[in-house]
């Protein structure tokens, strides 16, 4: 990041929306608007160029969606977060931006200031589920799933995962070393066969390992 700003890239469909987001973006004095992209592809070009530090990316786009883009984006460049930011909530769409790399899923109902929240979330490794998305996870679940051979303490952080602490957080909340939790959550993405945090706290919400 360049000055303490986070820099941001819009991505969407909708020139209207794009100005509404530039908007917000630009009334909070950390965040940069660095470029806007009408579709997944372009955003994929963009990204060569501009390297955000975290993109607001629609899913349902003309060329190329978001998903499609979102996976592209994140295996070419992991650094960069991407923060889904869709009008659907739909389950296979919430599942999928995930699995692509997305890190934080946000319905556009999102205040500006929660918006914000989650943009400076992304950049410490605190995914976001819009409360409308983390419902869906849950109710797409009737009876609890596998246990996963998760350990007394992977629960207890894999809970605390859950409500958006970081590692830092974590360890501050437990008390106990870095280097332990990181090596906690290496363990619990293993176990949960997934590769990110927040497939992880997807992944436990749809089968109710945390209460």
């Amino acid at each position: 990041m360049n000055s303490g700003q986070i820099r941001v890239m819009l991505v969407d469909d909708h020139a209207v929306v794009r100005s509404g987001l530039g908007a917000v973006l630009a009334s909070f004095e950390d965040l940069k608007l660095v470029g806007e992209a009408n579709n997944g592809q372009e955003a994929v070009r963009l990204c060569e160029q501009l390297k955000p530090d975290v993109i607001l990316m629609d899913l349902l786009m003309p060329v190329m969606d978001g998903v499609t883009a979102t996976k592209a984006i994140h295996d070419k460049w992991p650094d960069i977060r991407i923060i889904a930011l869709t009008s659907f909530g739909d389950r296979e769409l919430i599942e999928g931006a995930l699995k692509a790399g997305a890190m934080s899923y946000l319905i556009k109902t999102v205040s500006a200031t929660e918006l914000a929240t989650a943009i400076r979330g992304a950049v410490s490794g605190k995914p976001s589920l819009s409360p409308e998305a983390a419902q869906v996870l849950m109710q797409s679940v009737k009876e609890p799933g596998p246990a996963y051979d998760l350990t007394e303490r992977e629960h207890e952080i894999l809970s605390l995962m859950v409500t958006g602490l970081s590692n830092n957080d974590i360890a501050e909340r437990l008390i106990v070393s870095r280097s332990t939790v990181k090596f906690h959550v290496s363990n619990i993405l293993s176990k949960l066969g997934v590769s990110t945090r927040t497939e992880a706290v997807a992944l436990a919400l749809r089968n109710k390992l945390v209460k």
